[in-house]
């Protein structure tokens, strides 16, 4: 694959939630710079009395916490603006599914950010985390993580035990995805919801996967599934939340040519 298609997947279609995300990283950098003050002043005068050099002992590993943490903060950001791999950027993917994200939840909320455009935003942060990991996997360790609204409601088949079962009647998008998965040997799965989602992940023990849901299932995914590289695709939503969705086949194929090998 080469940096032309890279970028091709970067650059999705739609309003980037980055500039959102980055506004909110630089508001919790004030906010930490804002407590560390508080932590060193109000003890103070406690440890002057204590003794005399305390302060300044105190006052440098306060500081070094600090400059160590904004340090990944900045690095996080730069890895956001210029969309390549800074010095190891990739290895924070960690502390943005567990740390930063639920940071960025409390901050919008407090900053009137609906969730759903934080959980967008951290979508998108992560897909360019994954883009930087630097490695691609075979087809049999890729999975295709598929919501079961993607199905056409009046369709009679059961899937979720086996999506090959879909007659590819082409009502809906299951027959392009079961089509794609064989032209590349891949396991594509239909999850009706999170605690089945984990327990195909488990039981399939992918190296990375494709996965396609609404922003909650999404982020609550990616979240659950970690260390395992999640590449998130929002689904489309014509008739309302969890009936007759669809995914943009597109960027499904994009991806996979992307991460395989």
């Amino acid at each position: 694959m080469d940096s032309n298609s890279s970028q091709d997947i970067k650059k999705k279609p739609g309003k980037s939630q980055k500039p959102m995300f980055i506004a909110l990283l630089a508001f919790s950098c004030l906010i930490l710079l804002a407590a560390a003050f508080l932590l060193w002043w109000v003890p103070y005068i406690g440890l002057t009395n204590i003794y005399h050099g305390l302060p300044l002992i105190y006052g440098g590993i306060l500081a070094g916490i600090i400059l160590v943490i904004m340090a990944g903060i900045a690095l996080l950001i730069s890895t956001v603006v210029l969309e390549r791999e800074i010095f190891l950027s990739h290895k924070l993917r960690g502390a943005v599914v567990h740390i930063v994200f639920p940071l960025m939840v409390l901050l919008g909320r407090l900053l009137g950010i609906s969730k759903e455009r934080v959980q967008q935003s951290f979508v998108e942060i992560n897909n360019q985390l994954v883009l930087s990991l630097p490695f691609k996997v075979k087809p049999e360790r890729l999975l295709l993580l598929m919501p079961h609204c993607l199905q056409n409601n009046d369709c009679k088949v059961r899937i979720t035990g086996d999506v090959r079962n879909c007659e590819r009647c082409g009502r809906c998008e299951i027959k392009e995805l079961v089509e794609l998965a064989d032209e590349n040997d891949v396991k594509l799965s239909i999850a009706t919801g999170g605690t089945i989602a984990r327990r195909i992940v488990v039981e399939n023990k992918p190296e990375l996967i494709i996965a396609t849901a609404c922003e909650r299932d999404l982020t609550s995914g990616i979240q659950d599934s970690y260390p395992i590289p999640v590449y998130g695709i929002l689904n489309k939503r014509p008739y309302g939340p969890c009936f007759n969705t669809q995914v943009d086949m597109g960027e499904v194929k994009k991806a996979m040519r992307l991460f395989l090998r």
